[in-house]
């Protein structure tokens, strides 16, 4: 197998790699194919891949292109490709409105489809679209500048190429539908109108996998999987694919800032695969050098053994986890840090901290670990999440953390 440059635009008019259709790929062309992927969709030609530009439409003729050469079926209503069209009202506190017709930013799913002739199907997906130039999802300072995005997602998307070369030449019991999502960062519109609109029957659907963020694996191997408790299934089978000893961080919730979020509010079974936020994220620093080529790897090879495992079960059953009932808290502050999502200790540990914002002003810093907030004890993530909608703007808060083994104690402002 042949891998051949795939760094200008033109390059997705051909296909300029060339895979044995007939032979099952190997670690080392994954590898190089996961680089090439993330290379081509992080790079500057593209112009960070916000929907509705230039180069998100490269981006999505790009990946349509390796569909094809892999031998996926079209699955969207033009080919592989699904459009839509996201009209946004002048009342910010009206929700836009997803469909085909009409003004708007318009954007395109991506969706190819294995059929191996089964009743029950697998989706898995993974969003191609990033923040452009930066816009309001930025948290950059400075002028605008070029948020490539090559952790998120185009490590999830070049996941989504592998899996898909991986189970075109595996025996499965079920179909597996692969969907590209446009959209995500502007709140998951083409996962949305994807459910809404969708071009295979949901109820045929077994379960869901969303890919988004995966190309940061640490030292210790630690991935965030989201959504476990979505079917009594899952965890059972995430322990026996377990075989290369990643340190697996779960939660239950199947809600969450992603595309696996539009199929659980149709009831059914999603998880979310995620390496860990960074200093890089939503900034234009996050570029495909900093990728951990070897962690995407071994993320692909323990969904392809997990698919393999939870093959052999019928249909999965469906459960609603406890915080998904619409009481999510809701924030009017914010305390202006990033949180380490793989962190499994007790409070929140603080993986980077925002610029003029009330964390920087009090003098947290990372790897700090927040303990406690005002009358709040501080245990886990959603503990913090609680504790912080309940304050204001203006409100000031005795803050405990500890840092290096030392408890410390701060007031912030929000």
């Amino acid at each position: 197998m042949k891998f051949l440059p795939k760094h200008t635009l033109a390059a997705v008019a051909v296909t300029l790699f060339t895979w044995s259709c007939d032979t099952a790929p190997t670690d080392e062309s994954l590898k190089a194919g996961l680089k090439e992927d993330v290379t081509y969709l992080a790079a500057d030609d593209l112009g960070g891949r916000a929907i509705g530009t230039e180069g998100e439409k490269k981006a999505a003729e790009y990946l349509a292109a390796e569909f094809k050469e892999i031998g996926l079926e079209p699955k969207g209503t033009e080919e592989y490709f699904q459009a839509f069209t996201v009209s946004k009202p002048s009342n910010p506190h009206e929700e836009a409105v997803i469909g085909t017709d009409g003004e708007g930013v318009k954007g395109r799913n991506v969706i190819g489809f294995i059929d191996n002739k089964s009743e029950n199907t697998i989706v898995i997906g993974a969003h191609f679209d990033h923040l452009g130039m930066g816009g309001q999802g930025s948290l950059h300072r400075g002028d605008s500048a070029i948020h490539n995005g090559a952790d998120d997602n185009a490590s999830g998307t070049a996941a989504l190429v592998a899996l898909a070369r991986i189970l075109k030449h595996e025996e499965h019991k079920s179909n597996f539908l692969f969907i590209a999502f446009s959209g995500e960062e502007n709140g998951l519109w083409g996962s949305n109108y994807f459910v809404k609109n969708p071009t295979i029957d949901l109820k045929n659907v077994n379960y869901m996998i969303n890919m988004d963020m995966v190309g940061r694996l640490n030292a210790e191997k630690t991935l965030a999987i989201n959504g476990v408790g979505t079917s009594p299934s899952f965890v059972p089978a995430l322990d026996v694919a377990n075989a290369d000893s990643l340190k697996l961080v779960t939660s239950e919730s199947g809600v969450g800032p992603s595309d696996h979020t539009s199929f659980y509010l149709q009831d059914l079974p999603v998880l979310h695969f995620f390496t860990g936020q960074h200093e890089d994220y939503h900034k234009p620093s996050d570029d495909a050098e900093l990728i951990n080529y070897d962690g995407l790897l071994l993320v692909v090879k323990f969904i392809d053994r997990l698919v393999d495992q939870l093959d052999a079960e019928p249909k999965l059953a469906f459960t609603k986890t406890k915080d998904s009932n619409g009481d999510s808290p809701r924030f009017t502050v914010s305390l202006g840090v990033v949180p380490d999502y793989l962190y499994d200790g007790k409070g929140m540990r603080i993986d980077g901290v925002s610029e003029d914002k009330p964390a920087q002003a009090a003098g947290l810093l990372k790897g700090d670990v927040v303990l406690q907030m005002g009358d709040s004890t501080i245990v886990d993530m959603m503990s913090y999440m609680r504790a912080l909608s309940a304050f204001q703007k203006g409100d000031e808060v005795l803050l405990g953390y500890e840092r290096d083994g030392e408890k410390k104690e701060v007031k912030v402002v929000f």
